[in-house]
Parts: C-alpha cells; sequence; structure tokens
C-alpha cells in the first residue's frame, strides 16, 4: 500500500497486519472513537491487547489516580504511563524479544447536551520503536471545531489514527509526521495547536521547531512555548491572566525593543483592570517576520529563540498578521487584560484603511475587535532620521479622514503614549546591529542586552565575527 496515500481504514488495517505492533487503546470522557477503526477494519486480534474506556470519573480516578482536570495534559501522561507499564508488564516474558509495545490513550470533552463549547482533548502514544527498546512519546492537543458531537467524535477518531499510523511509520521524518496528522481532515474541523516528541526515536528533534511546524503547514493558527522552549496549549499559560504581548523579529532583541517591553510593563500593572496582577508577557514572532528573502530559515528561528532564551520570555509563533486577529486568538484564553507595546510607525500600519480592504467593515471592523475586552495599545516613540526628531502621540498625525477616530481612541485611553523611554536608544536598528556585527564591528554589543550579546557571541549567531 503506498502510504502517501492511505485513508483511515487502510491505515488502521496496515497496523492490524504489522505482527510487530502490539498494545493497549485506553479513551475516557467523549473520545471513545479511535479503537472502534481497529475493529471495524478487520484483524483487530493482531493489534490490540486491551481497550479500555473509563467514562465515570470515579472509576477514571481509581484507576489513573486524581487530577486537578479530567481534560489535561496531568491526565493524559497517567493514561499513557498506568497503561503501558501494563503493557510491559503482562507481555514482555512471553513476546517482548518480537514485539513492539504500544499505549495509546485520550481524554477529551466535545459538545453535549449541558456543555456547548467547541470540543477539545489530549491524545497521545508511548511506543517501543523496536522490540524492548526504550519507549518514545508523542503527545498534542488538539480542537474540535465542528458543531455536532458526532462530527467531533468522527475528527477524533480520524487524527487519532493518523497520529498511531505516523509513530509507527514516520518517526523518522517528523515533518512529514506532522502533516500526515490532517489526512483525511481540514482545517475547519480540527486544529492541533500543540505537539512534543520525546524518546530515542526522536533523538536530536527540537520541539520548538515542531511547533512551528504546526503553523508553518497550517495545523494551527498559533503555537506557544516556554523559555525553556517546553511546549504548551495557550490555556494552560494564559488562563484568567491579564497578557502583554510584543511582536517583533527579535534577530536580535535590541536595547529599544526591551525598553518598549520594559515600559509598556511598568504603565500595564498600574492599569485598574489588573488589580495589581501580574501579567503573562510573550514575545510574538509571526511567520512573515521569520521569512528570510521569502524563505523561513529553520536554522535562523533556532537562534532567534536561542537568543530569547536568555531573557526567560515565552515565545508565540503565529500567522497573525493583523493585531485583531491576535486579540481573538488571546481572548479565547483569557477575559483579563491584554496590553500591545508597539511602534509609532507601526500604529501608522494599524491605522491605515488600505490595509483592510479585504474586510467587510475595513478598518471599523479591524479597531472593533482590537479594542474589545480591556485591549490597550502602548506606543514607543520614533526617531525620524532626517530631521533628528523624536515623534510621540502628540506629534503624530493620522489620516484626515480618521483624525476624530484617533483622538477618540486616544482620549480613551485605548492607545497611551510609552513614558519614560530612553531617548539614547531610539537611533539603534536591528539591521543596523547585523551589519555591525557581521562587519566585527564590536559596537553593536552596546546596542543589544548583554545576555543576547553573551549568547550571539558564544554561538557566533547571524553572522557574528
Amino acid at each position: 500500500m503506498n502510504e502517501e496515500k492511505l485513508n483511515t481504514d487502510q491505515k488502521a488495517l496496515q497496523i492490524n497486519l504489522d505482527k510487530a505492533k502490539y498494545g493497549t487503546f485506553a479513551e475516557i470522557g467523549a473520545g471513545q472513537e479511535v479503537a472502534r477503526w481497529f475493529f471495524r477494519v478487520g484483524g483487530a486480534a493482531g493489534t490490540v491487547a486491551k481497550t479500555i474506556s473509563a467514562y465515570d470519573m470515579t472509576v477514571s480516578d481509581a484507576i489513573y489516580g486524581t487530577a486537578d482536570r479530567y481534560v489535561s495534559r496531568q491526565r493524559l501522561q497517567a493514561m499513557l504511563t498506568h497503561e503501558f507499564n501494563l503493557v510491559i508488564e503482562r507481555l514482555d516474558k512471553p513476546r517482548g524479544d518480537k514485539t513492539a509495545f504500544f499505549a495509546f490513550a485520550n481524554t477529551v470533552a466535545t459538545r453535549s447536551f449541558t456543555r456547548q463549547d467547541e470540543g477539545h482533548g489530549w491524545m497521545g502514544i508511548r511506543f517501543q520503536g523496536a522490540p524492548r527498546q526504550r519507549p518514545s512519546e508523542i503527545i498534542v492537543h488538539v480542537r474540535l471545531l465542528d458543531a455536532e458531537a458526532v462530527r467531533e467524535q468522527e475528527a477524533l477518531s480520524i487524527v487519532g489514527v493518523n497520529l498511531i499510523h505516523a509513530a509507527f511509520y514516520q518517526s523518522t521524518s517528523p515533518v512529514n509526521l506532522i502533516r500526515s496528522l490532517m489526512d483525511g481532515l481540514s482545517r475547519d474541523r480540527i486544529e492541533v495547536d500543540m505537539l512534543r516528541f520525546s524518546g530515542p526515536s526522536f533523538a536530536g528533534v527540537d520541539n520548538r521547531l515542531m511547533s512551528l511546524q504546526l503553523v508553518e503547514q497550517g495545523l494551527s493558527d498559533a503555537a506557544l512555548f516556554t523559555a525553556d522552549g517546553e511546549s504548551v496549549i495557550p490555556s494552560e499559560m494564559l488562563y484568567k491572566k491579564a497578557v502583554l504581548v510584543e511582536r517583533g523579529s527579535f534577530r536580535p532583541l535590541t536595547n529599544p525593543m526591551l525598553d518598549m517591553l520594559d515600559r509598556s510593563h511598568e504603565q500595564f500593572i498600574q492599569d485598574k483592570a489588573l488589580a495589581g496582577e501580574t501579567p503573562v508577557t510573550l514575545l510574538e514572532m509571526t511567520l512573515k517576520q521569520l521569512q528570510v528573502s521569502d524563505v523561513i530559515d529553520h536554522g535562523d528561528f533556532l537562534d532567534r529563540v536561542d537568543t530569547l532564551r536568555a531573557m526567560n520570555r515565552p515565545v508565540l509563533i503565529s500567522n497573525f498578521r493583523r493585531y485583531h486577529r491576535l486579540v481573538q486568538y488571546l481572548s479565547r484564553h483569557t477575559n483579563k487584560s491584554i496590553g500591545l507595546p508597539l511602534g509609532l510607525m507601526r500604529l501608522r500600519d494599524v491605522l491605515d484603511e488600505k490595509n483592510y480592504t479585504d474586510l467587510g467593515g475595513g478598518l471599523m471592523e479591524s479597531l472593533g475587535q482590537l479594542f474589545r475586552n480591556g485591549v490597550k495599545l502602548y506606543i514607543y516613540p520614533w526617531l525620524s532620521r532626517e530631521t533628528g526628531k523624536i515623534n510621540t502621540l502628540e506629534t503624530f498625525q493620522p489620516a484626515p479622514q480618521i483624525s476624530h477616530l484617533y483622538a477618540h481612541l486616544v482620549m480613551n485611553g485605548f492607545i497611551e503614549q510609552i513614558k519614560n523611554f530612553n531617548p539614547d536608544y531610539l537611533a539603534v536598528s536591528s539591521s543596523g546591529v547585523i551589519e555591525k556585527l557581521q562587519a566585527g564591528d564590536a559596537s553593536w554589543e552596546k546596542q543589544v542586552p548583554a545576555p543576547i550579546v553573551d549568547v550571539i557571541k558564544a554561538k557566533k549567531l547571524f553572522g557574528c565575527k
């Protein structure tokens, strides 16, 4: 069979006919669909050691231990550990020399009579790449976007079979593995917004790069990982938290970019809506900003992330060209305030009607979505190299036709000037820093935060001499 064209039935059958693969299926909550494929296509006795569906919460707790939430990474990991250990304990001695064992698990919530929110869930597989090999693991988080529970369950079952098949037959090519997760599905039905590889089958795989692949291949609009490179779903980090997000190319992060972030943070925490809460601070890179000569250089991406790690900041990768789409994404996961620091020249782009000709409501539609739920823009000044003057909100001149709208936004606090900025930083640019470090001009080191300077010099990043 041609793996490039296998449908879900064919994938399940191929696994059933592979005598070297044998394991357990554990599905709780609404996720009781994946094992069904393997029974339906025939030959399941060659693959399925056991299926278990602990639908009742008390029963689930008795088997896997208690968890803060039933549909969570914590519960999934407990399921994988428990079921895989049981398979090894019971079957390794009689057939472990010729069998690669696995445990597949999921925990999912779909729409129901009492729950009308979109479905979501965790699924994963722990498997041996070869008999008695130390296990490897793939875990994913999915959003189920169909309007009916039965359609959500169908989509879940398909992506589950895709995941198991990919683990067995595409582990040597994680990029192709990720692409295959959507076989038989479309983005209007399902989104894979988090993925993590571990174990000997994925030695050398960088999960930060895999997070980028989710967005680059269109499985998700955004992917989030911690400063340590740990992939997370947005709700794990952002749920009921105020959020401050700075967008940039970060090639590299320069002193004015850090100044903009720090000064906006000082003002953001003074907002009465935060009530003293410390916001989550994210650094966002869009796919467009990752492009070098219209191509995404994966090595260059990792170089940028390595420098940001020195600043101990989480990183968001997105395809959100417009800020209002970023706000929509964040608002799915928090109802708290959102702060967006940006430069004065970028504010001009935000308020430019020509950038919204594809929206039915044009600029007004974009701004209506942008400034909802307590969103505020913090504007960093701009130095004119022609005049040598510093431009701020007070000197900014919007297009005449939106001047009253602009005045309304400023007067009502939707747009706020960043105060206490360092004017000495305004002449610094990322492109200028790159030119200097590639030319061997050490003056660039004074234009970049010291921790990032150390990383760039130690690893010779961005062509540093």
